[in-house]
C-alpha cells in the first residue's frame, strides 16, 4: 500500500456518512456545503479586487456619520420593600 486514497476507501467514507446522517439528510448538507463554499468564493474574490485597488469599501465612503443619539433618561431607582416573613401556623407547631 502506497498511502494512496483508493476507491475502496472512498466507498467506506460514503456508507459511514450514511449510516450516521441517513440519506434524507444528505442532498441538503450538500446543498448547504455548495453555498458555503459559493459565498466564501465570492468574499474571497472581493477581498482579492480590494486589495488591488488600494481603496475601502464604497459604501463606507458614501454614508456620511449619523450623529449618537443619547439614550432615555430613566427615573431613578425605587427600594425594593421586601416581603414579610411568614407567621408559623398553630397547625405546622404540632
Amino acid at each position: 500500500m502506497t498511502g494512496a486514497i483508493s476507491p475502496w476507501h472512498l466507498l467506506i467514507v460514503v456508507l459511514i456518512f450514511l449510516l450516521f446522517f441517513g440519506s434524507k439528510r444528505m442532498p441538503d448538507a450538500a446543498r448547504s456545503l455548495g453555498r458555503s463554499m459559493r459565498i466564501f468564493k465570492t468574499e474571497v474574490s472581493q477581498m482579492q479586487n480590494e486589495g488591488k485597488t488600494g481603496e475601502a469599501a464604497p459604501e463606507a465612503q458614501a454614508q456620511p456619520a449619523q450623529p449618537v443619539q443619547q439614550p432615555a433618561q430613566l427615573p431613578p431607582a425605587q427600594p425594593v420593600q421586601p416581603a414579610p416573613a411568614p407567621q408559623p401556623n398553630d397547625q405546622q407547631k404540632a
